[in-house]
C-alpha cells in the first residue's frame, strides 16, 4: 500500500492498519511477546498451535496463534527504545496489555553464566525513550503478576534464573561501556560496568525500561525475561540458549491467563499467592 492518506497526529492507514506495525483491529491478542529480533518472532511461533503471520514491515514482524489454548501475538521492537515504543503504542492500542520482552542480556554480576535467564523487576532508565514520556524520576518496574508467573515458568522448566534490576541502555557499544569506533570512548562511560555492578544491577539490556515504562503509565502489565550470552566481569560471550528465554515466555502466558480467570471467577482486582486455593475464604 503506497498511496493513502491520513491526519498526522495519529495516522492510520487504510482498513486500520497501524503505521509501524502494519497490523489492524483484529490482529493482536491480550498477551503479547516482545523480541527484539524479527527472526527470534520464528521461534517463538514455532512453539505456537495454529501460528499464522500478520505482518513483516521495517523490524516489526508479527504473528498470532495460541500457546496451550491461549491466544497469543508476538511482534519484533527493534533495537533500543525508539522503535520499541512506537510498537508498543500500536500494540496496545489494537488490544495487547500484557506484555513480556524476550531477548538476550550481558551479565553485569560475576556468578550469572551464559546461558542462565534473568527475570526483570525493572531497569535503569537509560534507554534513550522513556524520559520523553514522564519524568526520569518514574519508575521502570515490571508487573509483579508478569514476574511471578516468569518466575513459575522458570522453575516449571528447570531453567537457571536471577531476578532483579536490569539496566536498559541506548547504544550496545558507549551505552554499556564497550569503546567505540577506532576505540572512541568518554571518560563518563569508562566505569559504567563496574558503578552498575556495585550497585547491584544484573544486566545490560537496551528495551525493558522503555517497555516497563509505558505500561506503568498505561495501565498495562509487562515484564521481561533474557538469556545470558555474555558477563561482562568475567568478559565472556557465549551466544546459545535463546531457545530458554523464549519458552519460559510462552509457558508464562499460560499461568498468567490461569491467574486472570480465577482472578476474574473470584471478583478480585489483583492475584495473590492463595487467591485459588479451596480454603480461600470469600468476602
Amino acid at each position: 500500500m503506497t498511496n493513502w492518506k491520513s491526519n498526522a497526529s495519529k495516522p492510520v492507514m487504510d482498513e486500520g492498519l497501524q503505521y509501524h506495525i502494519r497490523c489492524k483491529e483484529g490482529d493482536i491478542a491480550k498477551y503479547v511477546l516482545l523480541p527484539g529480533d524479527p527472526d527470534r518472532v520464528d521461534m517463538i511461533a514455532e512453539e505456537w498451535n495454529e501460528p499464522r503471520k500478520i505482518a513483516n514491515y521495517r523490524e516489526h514482524r508479527t504473528f498470532s496463534g495460541k500457546t496451550g489454548n491461549v491466544d497469543i501475538s508476538a511482534c519484533s521492537t527493534g533495537a533500543g527504545g525508539g522503535s520499541t515504543a512506537s510498537a508498543f503504542e500500536e500494540l496496545a492500542a489494537l488490544g495487547g496489555e500484557t506484555f513480556i520482552r524476550v531477548g538476550t542480556t550481558a551479565a553485569l554480576q560475576e556468578h550469572i553464566s551464559p546461558g542462565d535467564l534473568i527475570i526483570s523487576s525493572g531497569a535503569v532508565r537509560h534507554d534513550g525513550t522513556s524520559q520523553f514520556y514522564v519524568d526520569d524520576r518514574y519508575p521502570a518496574s515490571a508487573h509483579y503478576e508478569v514476574t511471578a508467573a516468569l518466575v513459575e515458568a522458570a522453575e516449571k522448566l528447570g531453567y537457571t534464573y536471577h531476578v532483579g534490576v536490569s539496566c536498559s541502555t541506548a547504544s550496545w557499544y558507549c551505552g554499556q561501556g564497550r569503546t567505540g569506533f577506532k576505540g572512541y570512548e568518554q571518560s563518563f562511560f569508562k566505569d559504567k560496568v563496574s558503578d552498575l555492578n556495585k550497585a547491584g544491577v544484573l544486566n545490560f539490556e537496551m528495551e525493558a525500561a522503555t517497555i516497563f515504562t509505558l505500561a506503568g503509565l498505561y495501565n498495562l502489565k509487562a515484564g521481561s525475561v533474557c538469556t545470558v550470552v555474555a558477563n561482562r566481569i568475567r568478559d565472556e560471550f557465549t551466544y546459545g540458549g535463546v531457545e530458554k528465554s523464549v519458552q519460559t515466555a510462552n509457558l508464562a502466558v499460560q499461568i498468567l491467563a490461569e491467574w486472570d480467570q480465577v482472578r476474574k471467577e473470584r471478583d478480585k482486582k489483583y492475584w495473590f499467592p492463595s487467591i485459588g486455593k479451596k480454603e480461600q475464604v470469600e468476602e
